[in-house]
């Protein structure tokens, strides 16, 4: 039965998912790169370790939770994973899965991304899109109970996650660049941009996603809660699935050029930054 658990990367999202398996009373190591991120988790219950290998040792599941597939890679290769199955839930791209399915040989590997940003990591509500083998789901099963409000089981073949992940990311990235366009066309005309969120408040064109991310767009509140350069790294990465999967990927290389833009001007803000790249 698991019990304890490893999470490798205490950012946005690794933070949140250790504060949530720590309220489901598991026992949970953290490592960062950068120990001032996973130090405040030391005050709630978490071990902090000093490196990857220390806090991996002894653990039921490790859970990645990192940037991408090389920054994964090399925190986990030459680690003793023996008796732990590996979670992987940072976003790396069908390619980068293969590279890590392939890292962790005889060690169970289950693909397993997550839709949702800060606030629902830090409730537990995520949704988590799991591949692997059929034999550990009991075992990651008090994880995923921990981390999220639900869990789609994509397959047994590693990837399957990530296939529906990026299909997933590929409207979210849709609905915010195009929120962001509304908002400033809104503006530029002359009216309150509050005006356009008010206009599909209610309607069947309308979501929370939206009303959210153009709530922010408005008050020029950029706090990251998904980082406008995990938008661009995502954006590559669709675009990499698209052409392998005989996709045209044309919108979707209008909208990384737009979140290019828009990261390139601040850096470290949320997605909803994209806004500046529409001139406001």
């Amino acid at each position: 039965m698991t019990k304890s658990v490893a999470v490798l990367g205490t950012g946005i999202m690794g933070a949140g998912m250790a504060r949530s398996l720590l309220r489901a009373g598991l026992d949970v190591a953290v490592w960062n790169r950068s120990a001032d991120k996973a130090r405040p988790l030391g005050e709630e219950g978490a071990r902090v370790a000093d490196t990857p290998a220390e806090a991996v040792a002894g653990a039921d599941v490790v859970l990645t939770v990192l940037f991408d597939a090389d920054s994964t890679a090399e925190v986990v290769r030459g680690l003793d994973l023996a008796g732990a199955v590996w979670v992987q839930s940072g976003t790396v791209g069908l390619e980068g899965t293969e590279r890590l399915v392939e890292l962790a040989g005889s060690t169970p590997f289950v693909d397993a991304p997550v839709l949702g940003t800060r606030k629902p990591a830090e409730e537990g509500k995520l949704t988590v899109l799991a591949a692997g083998p059929r034999e550990v789901r009991d075992r990651v099963a008090p994880v995923f109970e921990a981390i999220g409000s639900r869990t789609v089981w994509a397959g047994e073949r590693p990837g399957d996650g990530h296939r529906l992940k990026l299909a997933a990311n590929s409207w979210v990235l849709s609905i915010t660049a195009a929120t962001a366009q509304a908002v400033a066309l809104t503006r530029g005309l002359g009216l309150a941009p509050e005006a356009f969120l008010d206009v599909i408040a209610g309607g069947p064109t309308d979501s929370g996603y939206a009303q959210a991310k153009g709530r922010a767009m408005i008050a020029g509140d950029f706090t990251p809660s998904f980082g406008i350069g995990g938008a661009v790294k995502d954006a590559d990465l669709i675009m990499e699935a698209m052409r392998a999967a005989g996709t045209d990927d044309r919108l979707m290389r209008a909208l990384h050029e737009q979140y290019r833009v828009a990261a390139d001007h601040r850096g470290a803000e949320d997605m909803a930054a994209v806004v500046r790249a529409f001139g406001t």
